[in-house]
């Protein structure tokens, strides 16, 4: 097998329709286009929804409840089952976090959830804990430091 003999597989390869061409195709002249019009002329391009002049989709439908995206509050989140990597009596802060790479960005602040066990005894200081990481930590004589 040599470079010049590689063909794609059957079917593999579409010829694209070139249009306005009188090859009997059947696409020359108007190109598919019809007859003048704003969808006839080069550079038309329709707005997402456009129904043709009747009321859109999106706007017929009722808009309900409140959307609070602009202002949530998002935290970076650990599990417990990540802050076995740190020793005994060790005061787990934000900055620590980063620095290990177990946190990229702080975001509004960092969150401690229960998922996993916690088998150290540590000094975390976070923004929240769910009320399992707060039971676990404290359960294994550590202490908790809401920032």
């Amino acid at each position: 097998m040599r470079l010049n003999e590689i063909k794609p597989n059957e079917g593999a390869v579409k010829i694209a329709k070139r249009k306005g061409l009188g090859l009997g195709t059947g696409n020359g002249k108007t190109a598919g286009r019809g007859q003048k019009g704003q969808k006839a002329r080069s550079g038309y391009s329709r707005k997402i929804g456009f129904e043709g002049g009747q009321l859109p989709l999106y706007r017929r439908l009722p808009k309900r409840g409140f959307k609070n995206a602009m202002f949530k509050t998002e935290y970076a989140v650990i599990n417990l089952s990540d802050l076995n990597r740190f020793d005994n009596d060790t005061v787990v802060t934000p900055e620590l976090l980063k620095e290990t790479g177990l946190v990229k960005k702080q975001l509004a602040g960092i969150k401690v959830l229960g998922n996993g066990k916690l088998e150290k005894k540590l000094t975390v200081k976070a923004s929240k804990f769910s009320n399992v990481a707060k039971q676990q930590i404290e359960a294994n004589g550590g202490k908790i430091e809401v920032m």
